[in-house]
């Protein structure tokens, strides 16, 4: 895995030296943009308006722009002072707090933690005490001249670090148009509905959920690598159902059909699992040789 920072994790007055590595992978098919014409890969150029050239990329330089068409300019050095100022190569814990406490909303990105070769014993006792006292850490760390907040916790025997939105990136849900506010809930509806999520509750398992649209995207690339023909299979016709309570009970019976299968199979499994062990030992016994007295 490469490592794409090093730093330290201050603890109190300890620092634990860390090197952090992306713990997730982006797995979308990627796509090149192709001159319709002759299919040559399409080239973006850096051109400047007013000189009407094409700029290298040591021609560039940073500005921000406070007013439209007004631009201050900050050099390398103005961002080396900043990054000083914030202790840049460090993962500085501010609290500690339970994971509950904190809304899945304000989760960005995923970094696995582990020791540079000094910082085995700290980051054990770190990850020790977190794991005896159930809490997570809220820290700050500033990754490409961006300072984040973060969530430090421990995920089987590794520490990880998660990204956190700061709120005032979190959008009100004040502007959201069209929520429904002060409706009166049907009774019988919301008991249906019950029932209904009672019948999809399972535990969560992630490796039987898969990306479908991924996968199909996929095969139809390499049927056309494959020079195959590709047939678009009929659009399943959608039920228009108007009537709220209709599409609930119609629901709880489609997952109630599933429910009845899915212990069937179980049910199945373990009467052939018995049936076979059954058999296995009969058979045992009819090849164990024959002792005549």
């Amino acid at each position: 895995m490469h490592t794409m920072w090093k730093g330290s994790i201050s603890f109190g007055l300890v620092n634990i030296p860390i090197k952090m590595f992306a713990a997730t992978e982006n797995k979308d098919i990627r796509f090149r943009y192709l001159h319709k014409e002759c299919h040559t890969p399409v080239k973006y150029k850096k051109t400047c308006q007013t000189c009407d050239k094409e700029i290298k990329e040591d021609e560039i330089i940073k500005g921000y722009e406070y007013e439209p068409e007004h631009f201050v300019i900050l050099k390398p050095e103005d961002f080396e002072t900043v990054k000083a100022e914030v202790h840049y190569r460090t993962i500085e814990i501010v609290d500690f707090v339970s994971l509950p406490e904190i809304d899945p909303i304000y989760f960005d990105k995923t970094y696995y933690l582990s020791p540079q070769e000094t910082g085995g014993k700290a980051y054990n006792l770190l990850r020790q005490s977190m794991n005896d006292t159930g809490k997570i850490a809220i820290a700050k760390i500033t990754i490409r001249s961006k300072q984040t907040l973060a969530a430090l916790r421990v995920y089987e025997n590794v520490l990880v670090l998660e990204t956190l939105f700061y709120p005032d990136e979190v959008r009100a849900i004040t502007l959201i148009p069209g929520l429904p506010e002060n409706l009166v809930v049907d009774e019988k509806e919301l008991s249906i509905a019950n029932q209904l999520i009672d019948n999809l509750t399972a535990p969560f398992e992630p490796a039987k959920y898969k990306d479908d649209y991924r996968e199909a995207l996929r095969d139809l690339i390499n049927k056309k690598i494959e020079g195959k023909e590709i047939e678009r299979a009929p659009e399943a016709p959608q039920k228009n159902v108007v009537d709220l309570m209709e599409a609930l009970q119609a629901s709880l019976k489609e997952t109630k059909k599933k429910t009845v299968k899915t212990t069937a199979r179980k049910t199945t499994g373990r009467t052939t699992t018995r049936k076979t062990a059954r058999t296995a030992k009969a058979e045992s016994k009819s090849k164990e040789p024959t002792i005549t007295r």
